[in-house]
């Protein structure tokens, strides 16, 4: 019997909590109109018959029973939309703007509008579903419309414009391709006589990108644009074409012109929602559903490529159909956090029988935080947030033709995958592609995230929950801390622990993070890192909203797509984003070991070196046979080093005082280096053949009596339980937990 965990979905805001604070759940079912709910503090959420199984502890709340459920709908698409303003109504009016399509071909799309669906009436200039531009007029006296000849060409820039002369009735449509060569150049001009005297419909929003459905300043959207568009404007005269390109030509038109309705700037407040127009008349409008901000627009000449040192080059707003940010949902059942609550993972649990043999039970994760400058224990574990948020919703095994390979073996779809390949407006992942086949930059928790709860997928929150299962068993006390709140309160937070630990994958690191840590380690602090492939990515968090995360992937790295050039720079920070390696940070100087290599096709050993014989570090060898392996077990293809593995590598920074103990470096043809390891392409890189893949356990002593442990590996939290937690994983975690929770300094070390 499987079980339903799609039926209901939800997700709770704030993602994290402190004791004290409200959380509320939003909640959707199609099929459902009740369930039963209860709070549950997640032990282990991997539901694995070979390892602890799924265990959570039932909490008593006033929102346990049943809670009625009604089905929320998702928009997705993203928009720009003005609010109605008289000024919007004359007779007459021109409109332009630059255009890069990135689906041209994906079905009707508006670019400028002014349009009211339900009624039919309105303007509106977009494309048709061939491709070819298409400027619309309709209203009570009549309609009229103008289409191109010549379509659009995917990725090109082109200036677009049209007019209406209301006293006449003509209407002009223009594009001019920006690049003549090669065939790029489809320019075209087009007139046509229409009903003159058209009236347009009252409380209808101006909409850039889509079109709005209905009325009222905030209306629901349609027919969404794929692609860039740059320096829209709006004239309320019938301009001429060479007039109006001028006109939007101008980086900062001249706000005096009298018939200068709007003239949008989006290189204006790029790490916000708003859109400045620099008319007089500032009619100024909001971004919906995130859509992709900082990018080049049709005057990028290269000669910059952060947004930060030329802003004007950066007056593009990529827009989605797919884009996908805040469900808006309305919440459903609230509670305040009782101040005993101890910090932690939580969810709330819902469970129904929809009419089928599959029972429904699902997930909406939380987490509930140590109360700040209040440590409640010695011991800090960090949820990784950041990357949660980066995988959230991933469709990689759904949309990489090469996943089976990578794999070595034939994907088996769980329900979440069947769900979410059906049902895309949920939002995917930053390691997948929009549907134009632009990356995805954004992630962020108002939304279902089906991974990043019990019984999803295994991949960073399950594998995760493993070390709170190990905690638990044996009897460490410990808080929870985020790695957002770290971003935002820095080393404060971490100040307040003799040791902290990060988990199987904290891949995301922002540069508050990082500092942090750096910080952390440089007093004093004693740092466990549990798993592989961390402090990768250079990411940056909103700085006003809350689970809002960024990743741009540049040119490097191990990734699934990449973004345009000049296209590297955060749009919520004006950081550089890419690789902390690229970035100057490469994880080796924080805690001796880098991501080197994947290893899907199964885990391995590891094998001690001379360094484990080392006398300063006979603590953590306690009761450990050197002559057998490391962790020739795991519920992770039957190792501990696996999946993704980390390396010593002294050319990036581990430190000279380190003791590599030991290392899994035999592993074999499955083990494929990362892309920035490739200088140039050869046979024998694999690790069949290749000595540089590995997996690397480290130990190393820090400034003021501080310390870094490193196990190099995602697959060793997921050793920690096998065997009843008696096996040597367990027994190494423990014995350096322990020593870390020592005060006494570490003897022996000149650092």
């Amino acid at each position: 019997m499987m079980k339903d965990t799609t039926s209901v979905l939800g997700y709770a805001w704030p993602l994290v909590v402190s004791p004290g604070e409200t959380i509320a759940f939003h909640l959707s079912s199609a099929t459902l109109t009740e369930a039963e709910a209860r709070i549950v503090r997640v032990r282990c959420g991997d539901p694995d018959p070979a390892g602890p199984g799924l265990k959570t502890t039932r909490l008593q709340t006033r929102i346990d029973g049943r809670v009625a459920l009604r089905h929320q709908s998702i928009h997705p698409g993203s928009a720009a939309i003005i609010p109605d303003a008289p000024i919007l109504s004359g007779p007459s009016f021109s409109t332009g703007c630059f255009l890069w399509p990135t689906a041209p071909l994906a079905g009707p799309q508006t670019i400028l509008s002014r349009w009211r669906e339900d009624l039919g009436r309105g303007w509106r200039l977009g494309l048709d579903a061939e491709g070819h531009l298409l400027f619309e007029i309709a209203g009570a006296a009549g309609a009229a419309s103008l289409r191109a000849a010549r379509p659009l060409i995917e990725r090109e820039w082109i200036f677009v414009a049209a007019s209406y002369d209301g006293a006449t009735g003509a209407l002009t449509l223009v594009q001019r391709s920006l690049d003549a060569q090669a065939g790029r150049d489809t320019s075209g001009a087009y007139q046509t006589t229409g009903p003159a005297g058209l009236a347009w419909p009252t409380e209808t929003a101006l909409v850039f990108a889509a079109h709005a459905r209905e009325a009222g300043p905030a209306p629901l959207t349609a027919a969404h644009f794929d692609g860039k568009i740059d320096r829209p404007r709006l004239y309320g005269a019938a301009f001429g074409e060479a007039a109006l390109r001028l006109a939007c030509e101008a980086t900062r038109p001249s706000a005096a012109d009298p018939a200068l309705i709007g003239a949008w700037d989006f290189s204006a407040e790029i790490s916000s929602d708003v859109v400045r127009d620099l008319s007089t008349n500032r009619l100024d409008g909001r971004l919906r559903q995130l859509p992709m901000r900082a990018m080049t627009g049709a005057n990028w000449d290269g000669s910059a490529v952060q947004w930060t040192e030329k802003p004007e080059f950066y007056g593009a707003i990529h827009f989605h159909s797919d884009d996908m940010a805040d469900c808006d949902w309305s919440p459903d059942v609230a509670m305040t956090v009782p101040t005993n609550w101890r910090s932690g993972f939580y969810a709330l649990c819902l469970t129904a029988r929809d009419g089928s043999d599959d029972p429904v039970e699902s997930y909406v994760s939380f987490f509930v935080r140590a109360p700040l400058g209040q440590a409640k224990c010695r011991l800090a574990l960090v949820a990784s947030t950041a990357t949660f948020l980066a995988y959230a919703n991933s469709a990689l095994r759904l949309d990489q033709v090469h996943a089976e390979a990578m794999l070595e073996g034939v994907i088996a779809l769980s329900r979440d995958d069947v769900y979410l390949q059906e049902h895309r407006e949920l939002g995917l992942s930053t390691y997948d592609t929009h549907s134009d086949g632009s990356g995805w930059c954004y992630s962020t928790a108002k939304r279902p995230i089906l991974n990043m709860r019990p019984l999803g997928n295994t991949f960073n929150y399950v594998n995760d929950t493993h070390i709170i299962d190990w905690l638990e068993h044996n009897g460490f006390d410990y808080d929870v801390i985020t790695d957002c709140d770290i971003d935002r309160h820095g080393a404060q937070l971490l100040s307040s622990y003799a040791c902290v630990i990060n988990g199987s994958h904290p891949e995301y690191f922002s540069r508050n993070m990082l500092e942090a840590f750096d910080t952390y380690q440089r007093g004093g602090g004693r740092h466990i890192y549990l798993g592989g492939n961390g402090f990768y990515w250079r990411i940056g968090f909103h700085p006003t909203k809350p689970h809002q995360m960024e990743i741009r992937r540049g040119m490097n790295g191990l990734r699934t797509w990449e973004g345009e050039a000049g296209e590297n720079g955060l749009s919520f920070t004006g950081e550089p984003s890419g690789l902390w390696r690229s970035n100057g940070r490469p994880p080796q100087r924080l805690v001796g070991v880098g991501f080197d290599a994947q290893v899907f096709t199964r885990s391995y050993p590891y094998q001690w070196l001379a360094d484990a014989h080392d006398p300063r570090v006979a603590w953590l060898i306690k009761e450990i046979d050197l002559a057998k392996p490391l962790g020739d077990f795991g519920l992770r293809g039957d190792g501990a080093a696996g999946l993704e593995v980390d390396r010593v590598e002294t050319t990036l920074g581990s430190p000279p005082y380190l003791l590599r103990l030991a290392t899994a470096d035999q592993l074999d043809y499955g083990g494929v280096p990362t892309v920035e390891e490739l200088r140039t392409l050869h046979r024998g890189a694999m690790g069949d053949q290749n000595a540089m893949v590995r997996a690397d356990l480290v130990f190393f002593p820090t400034a003021a009596g501080g310390a870094v442990f490193a196990t190099g590996s995602i697959a060793w939290a997921c050793a920690l339980s096998c065997k009843a937690y008696e096996n040597s994983v367990s027994r190494v975690t423990g014995n350096v937990l322990r020593r870390f929770l020592d005060p006494a300094p570490f003897s022996g070390f000149d650092n």
